[in-house]
């Protein structure tokens, strides 16, 4: 295959609040959201969507991008796990490597939506993490957000790498990777060829207080990988491959937000399935923030992917502020 996607899935369950207050600080940042307490709190919908994650939503971006695409990962004996291999089906994901576990019940979040944003309730089953014994080395594996519970998981995928030159790796790290922190994963970040995170999170790896994005970009690389991506929500996108720093705007939205969820994933994910189309990081960048601009216009992170002729047919109309440029 093209593209194998490595990493937890889940049933999402979107629930629209009706009242709640969000709070922020001067420079509306460190926001939190707050809620009646010991009482009863009426909500607009509940809307569940089967056969996502980080790693879910990067499958199903490249096979609506056109390419081949499969997924390495567990979810319960149970109806959610059912939903989800559907989905895939659905997609046109491959899910031969998805294992079906007895006794342990499918990842289900719960995501309380209030205007444009959300705030997630997350809960990782703890599953068996391991290579599919007949895994056959795709062009590109992406990996991202992954339980607790993985550790040795990740030093088997990097011996894997190490033996299979023939396949580069994307890696999106989750929340459980992030906290195993540097050193534990020193050998997988040398075996990346584009690592990519949000501003906060290369803060949060590096443990440092750094708002300079370039200077961001340069430590990240010096961990390892050949190419990053540190995206910044309305501020865009930014890449370093060692030689040149380039940026992208925000792609101007059709309409306002519906609900953001995934748009990080779309913009990661379809960058990386640009390169591996073989389009120049210049291009690729050009196509992220597209994807991520229509994910926000629906529910949940997979009903707005675009396929490539949509996406293409945006690029074509672009406004001429939207470029991508040397900083």
């Amino acid at each position: 295959m093209d593209f194998i996607a490595i990493g937890d899935t889940a049933v999402d369950e979107f629930i629209q609040l009706k009242e709640a207050r969000v709070n922020c600080d001067i420079n509306d940042e460190n926001c939190t959201i707050s809620m009646k307490w010991g009482d009863k709190i009426p909500y607009e919908s509940s809307i569940l969507v089967a056969g996502v994650g980080n790693a879910a939503n990067a499958a199903v971006s490249a096979a609506r991008l056109g390419l081949s695409a499969g997924f390495v990962s567990n979810i319960g004996k149970d109806k959610f796990g059912d939903d989800t291999l559907a989905s895939f089906a659905t997609e046109n994901v491959d899910a031969t490597y998805v294992r079906v576990n007895e006794g342990v019940p499918t990842n289900h979040h719960f995501v309380l939506c209030f205007e444009a944003e959300r705030t997630i309730l997350i809960r990782h089953q703890e599953y068996p993490y391991a290579l599919p014994a007949d895994f056959i080395a795709p062009k590109w594996i992406y990996l991202s957000s992954i339980g607790e519970g993985a550790e040795a998981f990740h030093q088997e995928l990097t011996e894997w790498l190490k033996a299979h030159p023939e396949t580069k790796l994307a890696f999106q790290p989750g929340t459980f990777q992030m906290k195993l922190g540097i050193e534990k994963l020193a050998a997988l970040y040398k075996q990346t060829e584009i690592f990519a995170c949000n501003k906060e999170e290369a803060q949060r790896i590096l443990g440092i207080v750094e708002h300079d994005v370039k200077s961001l970009l340069e430590k990240v690389r010096a961990l390892g990988p050949s190419i990053v991506l540190i995206t910044d929500g309305p501020h865009g996108a930014y890449t370093f491959d060692g030689t040149t720093y380039l940026k992208v705007p925000m792609y101007p939205d059709i309409q306002p937000p519906v609900e953001r969820t995934g748009a990080g994933d779309a913009t990661t994910s379809t960058v990386v399935v640009a390169l591996a189309l073989g389009l120049s990081l210049e291009e690729a960048l050009a196509w992220g923030p597209i994807n991520s601009m229509s994910v926000v216009q629906e529910i949940g992170a997979q009903k707005g992917l675009l396929t490539r002729s949509k996406l293409e047919e945006y690029l074509a109309t672009a406004p001429e502020s939207y470029r991508v440029e040397t900083f």
